[in-house]
C-alpha cells in the first residue's frame, strides 16, 4: 500500500517506519527542512530504542523516504495519515491549526479515492472538521478515519508492532476494510481491531490516558497517606495490586507523571467536559494531585535542610520524564530543579539521554555530569527521579565516599532501604 504520513515527529516517524517495515511504501512529509535533511542522512531527532536501526533498514530498502513535497505525497498515496502536533493552549484546548493546514493541503491535491487518517491526538469532533475542510476544496471521494495511537515512549516500536488493540473510527465499509488490511500484519496473534464510530475512537484515546493518569495520582495520594500514618506504600501496593480487578500496571508511586500525553490529554478532556457543560471532578483531582506530587521531592529536602539551600549541593539522577527516552516535556525533574534553584541550591544533574534537552531549558544554571558518580561529588543529597536501569543497583560504597552528607531521596522506591541504612545512609522514599 502507498502511504503518506504528515509529520515526522515522534508519532509520525514511529508509525511510518513500522508501516514501511511491514512492506508498504511510505513517504514521511514534514515542513522542517533541517529535520527532513537530517532524516535522509540517517540522523534521528528523538531517542527511541530500536528506531534508528529500523529507519536505516527501510530507507536502504527504499520503502521509506522523506520529503517536503506535500502535493506529490498526497497524489501518490492510498492512505494519508495526519500525525502533526496539537499543542495545548493556556486554557487546555488542543490547537488544531497544523491538523487543519494538512487537511487543506490534502483537499487541494486529491486525485482519487483516499483514506485520510487522524493519527494525531485530537478532540472529539476533529474528524468532522477535517472532512469539512477537505470537502470545501475537492469533489474527489474520500473518507476520514480516526486511528488514535497508544505508544509508550521507550517501548514505541514494540507497542506498534505488537499492539494490545488497534482502534479504528470510521463511517464507511470501504475505509474499514482498508484500515483492517493495513493493520493485519500487526495483529496476527489475534489482538483485536476495534471498529467503532469516529467520535468514540477520538474519545477513546483521551479516556485511556486519563484513566492511567488517575491510577498514578491515586497511588501517589495513598503514598502521601502512608507517610502521614506510618504505613509502607509498597506493602499497600502489593495488597491492592494482587486484586484481579485492579492489577499492578501504573500503580507505582513516584514524583508524578509527565511527558507529552498524560498532562495534555487530561487537560484536553477537562476542556472537552467544560465545553459540554460538565466538570469531570475526578480528572481535575488527578491533575491537582500530580501538580502537588511534582513538588514533593523538593519538599522532602526542605523538611530536612530548611528553606535556605544556598550552602547545599543536590545531585539529581534522571531528568527525562521516564526511562528510555530523552523527552523532557512536563518532566518532574524540571519542577524539582526549579524549586532547588529558587532556594539557592547548587544542582548537579545526570541522565543517559536527556542532558541536551535539559540544557536547552536551564542553560548554565545547573551543572551537567556525563558520569553518574561525578554528580554526587560533594553532594548533601542524592535525588533519584527517573528509573533508568543503570540506576537500579549502583555502587553505594563509592557514592558514600563521594558525598558530603549521606542523604538519599528515592523518588522511585528503587533502592533497598535496609541495605542503604546499614551502609550509613539516611533514606527517604515515596510513601515508605
Amino acid at each position: 500500500m502507498r502511504i503518506a504520513v504528515f509529520g515526522a515527529g515522534y508519532v509520525g516517524l514511529v508509525a511510518g517506519t513500522c508501516f514501511a517495515d511491514s512492506g508498504n511504501d511510505v513517504t514521511l512529509v514534514d515542513v522542517d527542512e533541517v529535520r527532513v535533511t537530517a532524516l535522509r542522512d540517517g540522523q534521528i531527532p528523538i531517542y527511541e530504542p530500536g528506531l534508528e536501526e529500523l529507519v536505516k533498514r527501510n530507507v536502504l530498502a527504499e520503502r521509506l523516504s522523506f520529503t517536503m513535497d506535500a502535493s506529490a505525497a498526497v497524489r501518490e498515496a492510498d492512505v494519508v495519515f495526519i500525525a502533526v502536533g496539537t499543542p495545548m493552549s493556556a486554557d487546555g484546548e488542543a490547537d488544531l491549526k497544523y491538523v487543519l493546514a494538512v487537511a487543506r493541503t490534502i483537499g487541494e491535491n486529491l486525485d482519487g479515492y483516499t483514506v485520510i487518517v487522524d493519527k494525531s491526538t485530537v478532540p472529539v469532533g476533529t474528524a468532522d472538521r477535517v472532512r469539512d475542510e477537505i470537502a470545501r476544496l475537492t469533489d474527489v471521494e474520500f473518507d476520514v478515519v480516526s486511528n488514535p495511537e497508544f505508544l509508550k515512549e521507550g517501548a514505541a516500536i514494540d507497542d506498534f508492532m505488537k499492539p494490545d488493540r488497534v482502534v479504528i473510527g470510521a463511517s464507511s465499509k470501504r475505509a474499514m476494510e482498508t484500515m483492517a488490511d493495513l493493520y493485519a500484519p500487526f495483529v496476527r496473534t489475534n489482538k483485536p481491531i476495534l471498529m467503532m464510530d469516529v467520535r468514540s475512537a477520538e474519545l477513546t484515546k483521551y479516556a485511556a490516558n486519563s484513566m492511567l493518569a488517575c491510577r498514578i495520582s491515586f497511588m501517589n495520594e495513598i503514598a502521601r497517606l502512608c507517610e502521614l500514618l506510618g504505613a509502607n506504600v509498597e506493602h499497600v501496593r502489593k495488597g491492592i495490586g494482587t486484586d484481579s480487578r485492579i492489577g499492578f500496571p501504573f500503580l507505582f508511586p513516584g514524583p508524578g507523571y509527565g511527558g507529552s500525553c498524560f498532562p495534555k490529554d487530561l487537560q484536553a478532556l477537562l476542556r472537552t467536559g467544560a465545553d459540554a457543560g460538565y466538570e469531570p471532578a475526578m480528572l481535575r483531582a488527578a491533575e491537582d494531585v500530580n501538580d502537588n506530587q511534582k513538588r514533593r521531592l523538593a519538599e522532602k529536602l526542605v523538611e530536612r535542610y530548611g528553606e535556605d539551600l544556598s550552602d547545599r549541593t543536590i545531585a539529581v539522577w534522571g531528568l527525562a520524564f521516564k526511562a528510555n527516552t530523552d523527552d523532557m516535556r512536563e518532566a518532574p525533574s524540571i519542577v524539582l530543579i526549579e524549586e532547588l534553584l529558587k532556594r539557592g541550591a547548587t544542582v548537579n544533574v545526570t541522565d543517559p539521554e536527556a542532558i541536551d534537552n535539559t540544557r536547552a531549558i536551564f542553560g548554565d544554571k545547573i551543572n551537567y555530569c556525563d558520569r553518574d558518580y561525578d554528580a554526587v561529588q560533594g553532594a548533601d543529597a542524592l535525588v533519584l527521579v527517573t528509573e533508568w536501569s543503570q540506576y537500579r543497583r549502583p555502587n553505594f560504597n563509592l557514592i558514600k565516599e563521594r558525598m558530603r552528607q549521606h542523604v538519599v531521596i528515592d523518588g522511585r522506591n528503587l533502592w533497598p532501604r535496609a541495605a542503604l541504612e546499614d551502609l550509613g545512609f539516611s533514606y527517604d522514599g515515596i510513601g515508605t
